[in-house]
């Protein structure tokens, strides 16, 4: 009888979890069924007005242009080409973003002095509007593809050092006393405290990142490219070929909205960790 009564409870328990789960994965389904039916609706409204002529098919395009416009940059290898271009770009220009904010921000923990002395100069940088660097960069590095790495970099450093170093410096004091404490070195509280602390802050500043680098390497592809979806931008705009400006806006969308899933998913797999 005492059996039969202890596992009562956890039968009821376990249909309630089951319900409150399955609640949560039919709003999530639905929220993703109406994010959808927009997209859709957006496009048959657009496919439309343009067939109609409501609106002029040659400045706005329409989906099926923009389709037959993809077919045909597929068959011939020209769009592959262009999205490899500007996702090496824009990698090369995050990873040096990431390391390169990690290592500063440590630079300025560890020494004060050095961080008041430089800090009002990375707000005045970061603060800078970046596209007025460009044409300083290419005259400077010519039009080449370190060129447009570093307007990726100069878009998204200034600030993520700001947010790592000021990460580094809201971590709880406690924590670094209690290592003092027991005598541990400088480096120890780095390595023990203040870089597992910021995991999380340092993950969400990565996704933030990864758009603003794109975001640089684009603006570098306006004006020193000849390759990359930039550049497609610019060329068709140039040549009256909205079909291939609007196709690579399209795909530029796609190519943040999947790398911030990816570092979103990231995060999640490495905050079950910290």
């Amino acid at each position: 009888m005492k059996m039969k009564t202890s596992t009562k409870p956890n039968t009821i328990l376990s249909k309630n979890q089951e319900t409150y789960v399955k609640n949560i994965k039919r709003k999530h389904n639905l929220i993703r069924i109406y994010q959808f039916a927009i997209l859709i609706c957006f496009f048959i409204l657009w496919e439309y007005t343009a067939r109609h002529h409501i609106i002029n098919d040659f400045i706005f395009c329409s989906p099926s242009k923009l389709a037959a416009t993809f077919i045909y940059m597929v068959k011939d290898g020209s769009l592959f080409y262009h999205i490899g271009i500007t996702l090496y770009e824009t990698l090369i220009g995050f990873i040096i973003v990431i390391v390169g904010s990690l290592l500063i921000a440590t630079l300025f923990w560890w020494n004060e002095t050095i961080s008041k002395v430089l800090e009002p100069y990375l707000v005045i940088l970061n603060a800078l509007p970046k596209s007025a660097l460009a044409p300083v960069l290419i005259v400077w590095l010519g039009a080449n593809k370190v060129t447009i790495i570093v307007c990726a970099l100069s878009v998204a450093i200034f600030g993520s050092i700001l947010n790592v170093y000021t990460g580094f410096v809201n971590v709880d004091p406690d924590k670094i006393k209690l290592i003092k404490t027991l005598r541990g070195t400088r480096f120890q509280c780095l390595k023990l405290v203040i870089l597992p602390s910021n995991i999380p802050n340092i993950l969400s500043i990565m996704k933030v990142n990864i758009g603003l680098c794109l975001v640089g390497v684009v603006i570098g592809e306006f004006l020193a490219a000849r390759e990359g979806l930039g550049y497609l931008i610019i060329y068709g705009s140039q040549t009256f070929k909205m079909s291939n400006v609007l196709l690579s806006i399209f795909i530029l969308c796609i190519i943040a909205m999947l790398l911030y899933i990816i570092l979103h998913h990231l995060e999640k797999k490495l905050s079950e960790f910290f």
